[in-house]
């Protein structure tokens, strides 16, 4: 556990569907009609209710957040971030994705939501190199808490080891223990 401020951050290694917190992070496309990876594991353990809920949705553009039931998972709600498709690197995927992080804190401040865990956003399917987009991830959190405030503890919850390495390096730079 990392503390920032008066916010615990916490590495998790495994499945966020099984995080018992107030919300859970979707790594969602713009349907927001279930794809694979995390959206799929999501969606299947959610159940109908989440993709009913999105239905009414309508969508949601890339860099921003969409807020659903969590169904049958143990979290209250599920926030839907749309992150970039990685495409070199020069088509402001770096904004767009800080901007799913920052405004999926963003909508779980505006629902007093005290707890939230995170994916790594965009960084399966969508390409996104993992080296720069967990800089990202900190990056928006820490500047959202400096910001905002209203989160009490943030989530980094990584399927592989690999992720989870890359992660507990980069905070362990940047916070003691």
């Amino acid at each position: 556990m990392y503390k920032y401020k008066d916010v615990k951050i916490h590495l998790v290694q495994g499945d966020i569907t099984t995080m018992a917190v107030d919300a859970i992070v979707n790594a969602a496309n713009n349907t927001l009609l279930g794809g694979g990876g995390v959206d799929g594991a999501i969606h299947r353990a959610g159940g109908p209710t989440i993709l009913e809920q999105c239905k009414k949705i309508g969508g949601c553009p890339t860099g921003e957040a969409r807020i659903t039931t969590a169904g049958n998972m143990p979290s209250k709600y599920v926030i839907h971030a749309v992150g970039p498709v990685y495409k070199g690197g020069n088509k402001n995927e770096d904004k767009l994705l800080y901007n799913a992080y920052y405004n999926s804190l963003k909508l779980a401040k505006d629902y007093n939501l005290k707890t939230i865990a995170f994916p790594a956003i965009s960084t399966g399917v969508y390409g996104y190199p993992k080296d720069e987009a967990s800089d990202i991830a900190i990056k928006a959190v820490m500047d959202f808490i400096d910001n905002e405030g209203g989160i009490e503890e943030v989530y980094f919850v990584l399927f592989n080891k690999d992720n989870y390495t890359l992660y507990e390096e980069k905070l362990n730079l940047k916070f003691s223990r």
